[in-house]
């Protein structure tokens, strides 16, 4: 069992900032694909970015053109937590951000392939 936990999340301006956290427990957490997706009100959840380890290599996407260049995905494996650093912000960012963990092998962008969700934290950017 995984226990994801985030937060960061907030009512900001749009141009400014937040740091978004997700703390996961398991020991096998550098093992892991970490993503984080989104939803906004009205619409469906949509993957964001995720980040993995392969061959000894750390991987990161984002889902992406319109977040490129204004937000990261990093991970820390001594603190067993993932970060989105999102600059720039949008009020079209504006959502339920979700952290997910997926513990089986390989990776994916698709939500039905994770299997620890978050609880969710809201991103509100006002115009």
């Amino acid at each position: 069992q995984v226990q994801l936990v985030e937060s960061g999340g907030g009512l900001v301006q749009a141009g400014g900032s937040l740091r978004l956290s997700c703390a996961a427990s398991g020991r096998a957490f550098s093992s892991y694909t970490m993503g984080w997706f989104r939803q906004a009100p009205g619409k469906e959840r949509e993957f964001v970015a995720r980040v993995w380890r392969a061959r000894g290599i750390t991987y990161y996407t984002d889902a992406a053109d319109s977040v490129k260049g204004r937000f990261t995905m990093s991970r820390d494996n001594a603190k067993n937590t993932v970060y989105r650093q999102m600059n720039s912000l949008k009020p079209e960012d504006t959502a339920v951000y979700y952290c997910a963990a997926r513990v089986v092998g390989g990776t994916s962008s698709r939500a039905l392939d994770y299997d620890y969700w978050g609880q969710g934290t809201q991103v509100t950017v006002s115009s």
